[in-house]
């Protein structure tokens, strides 16, 4: 009875959501979010390669996304996708070897930038970009894994799945098994997100804890769980991200298709629950929005928003979440958001980065959630803020 009630009241939750979206800023500028955004990040860096950073240049994970969010711009304009391209090229040799990268190192954040070797090697054909999709293919080949079959996180990190890792890696391993006829990788990415879910899924909330210590060595894991203390906002939205970016790929009739769009649903519908009802937005820490020095987080909102729009979209969701996607975004905007004089957007409260363990070592308590760095303009808050806007037509 209480489970048909609580459905009940999601339907009616969904359904009357997103009515009076706005379509533009108080500004009155006609030119899409998406559009305004990806200018102001090209307006203040020529380049990504220095963005944010200039003195650490990296093949990096976050970076490299924002660069595949504004080249989902091009067909408005070649200069975004050329933005992106530049990007790569940077980092692609004559070769085929890529610049700042080891795959010897067995960090899976290297895997996501692949994703734009991918786009530019279909675009010109060179075989340097194929030969560096290959070594990211290797790595993943050879990379350790649990005793379960699940991708360690890092070779730093033995025995431990986090969430951003299924976002780092299946989405370029589900497109390369279908670019490059592999099918056989459609197989290791549903272990990996299946595997992931049943080892950090929280049976009474259903949200997802940030990571998960096979060994349980790690003093951030529970001694019988392996499960990290908290549920993270970002890392759950790289887990939403990958389930609805993989599904581009993954073949129809594959078995393991509809269990993964069973966790993309469930998932979504706690995230429902934990939502903050005066913002329409989540916090850093998701289910402890009352606690003191909890924030409202941009890169997680952002994030849910794109899986959202794009899960209704594509028929994953409910049509109704595609309101909320839209309820979603316009919370970010009245939030988060601010416009100068000059027009450049700012998207402030994203969270710069979280992790566990490590030197200084990162215990996974809500203080430390919290207080981490909180950067204007992080690529991991104004990507998926693109894209989420892309999907909406915002």
């Amino acid at each position: 009875m209480r489970t048909t009630l609580f459905y009940f009241l999601m339907v009616l939750v969904l359904s009357s959501s997103g009515c009076n979206h706005q379509k533009e800023s108080s500004s009155g500028n006609n030119q899409n979010w998406s559009v305004r955004m990806a200018n102001s990040v090209m307006s203040r860096y020529d380049s990504l390669i220095n963005y944010q950073n200039p003195k650490t240049i990296k093949w990096q994970y976050d970076v490299a996304m924002l660069g595949q969010a504004i080249d989902k711009l091009g067909h408005v304009d070649s200069v975004y996708s050329q933005y992106m391209e530049d990007y790569v090229d940077f980092f692609v040799t004559d070769s085929g070897t890529v610049r700042k990268y080891n795959p010897e190192e067995y960090n899976i954040d290297r895997i996501n930038p692949a994703k734009n070797l991918i786009t530019v090697y279909k675009r010109s054909g060179s075989p340097k970009y194929r030969k560096a999709i290959e070594l990211h293919v290797e790595q993943m080949r050879n990379h350790p894994k649990t005793k379960s079959g699940g991708y360690w996180h890092k070779k730093i990190y033995p025995w431990q799945i986090w969430l951003d890792g299924v976002y780092m890696s299946t989405p370029f391993l589900a497109q390369y098994a279908r670019e490059f006829n592999a099918p056989e990788w459609f197989d290791e990415v549903a272990h990996e997100i299946l595997l992931t879910y049943n080892k950090t899924v929280d049976e009474e909330t259903g949200l997802l804890y940030h990571a998960w210590d096979e060994s349980r060595e790690q003093k951030w894991a529970d001694p019988e769980t392996g499960h990290s203390p908290h549920f993270w906002s970002r890392a759950m939205g790289w887990y939403m991200m990958a389930i609805v970016d993989v599904l581009d790929y993954f073949p129809q009739n594959h078995p393991k298709r509809d269990s993964i769009i069973t966790v993309f649903q469930s998932t979504a519908k706690a995230l429902l629950k934990v939502r903050d009802e005066e913002t329409g937005l989540w916090y850093q820490v998701l289910n402890l929005g009352d606690r003191e020095g909890n924030y409202i987080e941009g890169s997680g909102s952002a994030m849910f928003a794109y899986a959202f729009a794009k899960g209704a979209k594509k028929g994953y969701l409910d049509k109704a979440y595609l309101n909320v996607a839209n309820d979603v975004f316009d919370g970010i905007i009245e939030y988060l958001i601010t416009v100068d004089k000059n027009g450049l957007v700012t998207m402030h409260h994203i969270c710069g980065g979280c992790g566990l363990g490590g030197n200084p070592y990162r215990d996974g308590s809500f203080e430390y959630y919290v207080t981490e760095t909180q950067v204007d303009n992080d690529p991991k808050g104004i990507a998926p803020f693109i894209l989420a806007a892309i999907e909406l037509d915002r």
